[in-house]
């Protein structure tokens, strides 16, 4: 009798409903990188046979097709390791650690530069390809709308030619 105890008692592997979990969250993640433009795409390391899978699958209309093709890409991700596309996916998200500490330190920049012009030479110091007559234009305007109570169009605008100035220096300053 106790023989069967021990037996039944051994773990013969995750339950068929985890694996099915784990399918579809390989599937959702999977849709996530459909939705992506080819340019995003194009940035993350991924096999090649991923990477047609899902350019076909963003040409697809047709519903069942696209299903399939969603099932077709699900299938490949059981066979490739998907925590670095799943990191990927979180930092173009925003919702990686290291995407939340550049968005804070790229905030300060902004907040130091309309606080104090001379900050322009450790931008120019740290990003030798910024257009610094853009950048001053763009600070010059977002202090002429804060003084006369309109929208902050032109501060998002110097936050964006910042983060675009980040994303071109590379990620190696992230950990600052």
């Amino acid at each position: 009798m106790e023989d069967i105890y021990n037996e039944a008692d051994e773990y013969s592997g995750p339950s068929k409903s985890q694996l099915k979990r784990e399918m579809t969250a390989l599937q959702d993640l999977g849709a996530e990188l459909v939705a992506l433009s080819k340019e995003r795409l194009a940035k993350i390391d991924m096999p090649e046979r991923l990477r047609d899978a899902l350019l076909d699958a963003q040409r697809f209309t047709k519903h069942e097709a696209k299903r399939r093709q969603m099932q077709y890409i699900g299938k490949i991700m059981r066979d490739i390791d998907a925590a670095p596309l799943q990191a990927a996916m979180d930092e173009i998200n925003g919702n990686s650690e290291a995407a939340n500490i550049r968005q804070h330190r790229l905030e300060r920049l902004r907040t130091r530069l309309m606080e104090d012009e001379s900050v322009f030479s450790e931008v120019a110091r740290d990003y030798p390809s910024a257009d610094m007559q853009h950048l001053r234009q763009l600070r010059r305007n977002a202090l002429k709308e804060a003084q006369q109570g309109k929208p902050p169009r032109a501060y998002r605008e110097l936050f964006r030619e910042l983060r675009d100035l980040g994303g071109k220096a590379g990620t190696e300053d992230a950990d600052d």
